[in-house]
């Protein structure tokens, strides 16, 4: 069945482009997906539009789209039309849709098991996260060869529709690597000044879920020349609430910290710090590209995919102790920090770097049945982030 909102021929100016549906279950999806779609969306032959199907996450997607200036469709809408190609970065709901389904990782690899429920597994390779409703998706993208030879074993009937085109965060990170002291300037670290990026992700095993306790101690044993940037996954500000978790880290901002709002795009913080003090998150692994020392907070066993990136990185970064002084145990990690520890686990994470924008745009022409752009797909340094001190600008307005 056509959609109203894709058909209304007497208002449109190009006809017959591909109709490509970008589906955004999530600010941290969406984010992904953004990447993905600047392959295509300068197409005169192609139309993008987007929708946002329910989700438990999905508090902030609305915002999130209407700040891409994005076409969205309704979901309801969504699952009555006919797409050419639809691209997700999860699972929920895209079995209901009438079109060739690919589906991306959200993250780094797939670092988290799912444990204790009827469907365990590792998150993002289990049978309902690769075959949703049982249907088979026309390709499922991934990273490295090693998450292809897990899918085999974890799903086998869709191990033939896995692609390895690699990984469009580490690309674009590497690329720039070069401007990192562009983007110290533009956050605003001086000169002499030290950036330790505190790095989350979600759920009650986190970083966060010890933020009461750690963050007053960094507060107090972090000398003046430290500036302190928070990165939250974006399921904590969408599950709790912005205003709540607002409120939970007034505390923080109050001692001098800087907390990035969900919408802001924490590659090129993390490219600035001086150290990253992480957990067992996408985001911590991605640190590794950088050359900062990494100082873990823990990573509980039961929640690590064993033999993932993540997995290795628990063995090679040292682990935060209360016993100790936190500069001193900075110190420790920067002067035991050996690139080539590093090096070797953020090669696990693509088995094709610098390559994820030809390969994936040549999929996705692929499926969509017509020939690529004569002129090769660019990977785009990373723009310029705002200044710290300009996320609180945002919480002052908020009334108590």
């Amino acid at each position: 069945m056509s959609s109203p909102a894709l058909e209304r021929r007497e208002w449109q100016t190009l006809l017959g482009c591909k109709k490509i549906l970008v589906v955004v279950h999530t600010v941290a999806y969406g984010k992904r997906l953004v990447d993905v779609i600047a392959l295509l969306e300068s197409d005169f032959r192609v139309q993008v539009s987007f929708t946002a199907p329910p989700h438990v996450f999905g508090d902030g997607v609305a915002a999130f789209l209407a700040r891409l200036g994005a076409t969205v469709i309704a979901w309801d809408e969504a699952i009555r039309s006919r797409f050419d190609l639809v691209l997700a970065a999860g699972p929920r709901g895209v079995e209901l849709l009438d079109a060739p389904i690919v589906t991306l990782p959200h993250g780094a690899n797939f670092l988290k098991c799912v444990i204790g429920t009827a469907d365990d597994g590792v998150a993002g390779l289990r049978r309902r996260d690769v075959a949703p409703g049982g249907k088979s998706p026309a390709a499922v993208v991934l990273a490295h060869s090693d998450d292809l030879a897990a899918l085999k074993r974890s799903c086998p009937e869709v191990g033939s529709v896995g692609h390895v085109v690699g990984d469009p965060v580490f690309d674009r990170m590497t690329a720039s690597l070069s401007g990192r002291p562009e983007y110290r300037r533009a956050l605003g670290v001086a000169e002499g000044e030290k950036l330790v990026a505190v790095v989350s992700t979600w759920g009650p095993q986190s970083l966060f879920a010890q933020f009461e306790w750690l963050m007053p101690r960094l507060a107090r044993e972090l000398p003046g020349e430290f500036k302190v940037a928070v990165l939250l996954h974006p399921n904590i500000w969408a599950m709790h609430g912005v205003r709540q978790v607002r409120a939970w880290l007034a505390r923080c901002r109050q001692m001098g910290m800087y907390v990035i709002a969900p919408e802001g795009d924490w590659r090129s913080v993390l490219i600035s710090a001086d150290w990253i003090l992480g957990d067992h998150g996408s985001v911590t692994v991605y640190g590794t590209l950088t050359g900062a020392p990494i100082v873990l907070t823990g990573a509980p066993r039961q929640e690590v995919a064993p033999g993932s990136p993540a997995a290795d990185l628990s063995v090679v970064a040292p682990v935060l102790s209360a016993m100790h002084g936190v500069v001193e145990q900075l110190e420790y990690a920067a002067a035991q920090y050996r690139r080539v520890d590093y090096q070797a686990i953020a090669a696990r994470i693509t088995s094709y770097p610098g390559e994820f924008a030809g390969r994936m745009r040549h999929l996705m022409y692929r499926i969509l049945g017509v020939g690529q752009p004569a002129h090769p797909p660019a990977t785009l340094r990373l723009p310029l982030p705002p200044a710290l001190a300009s996320w609180g600008a945002a919480w002052d307005g908020v009334s108590a």
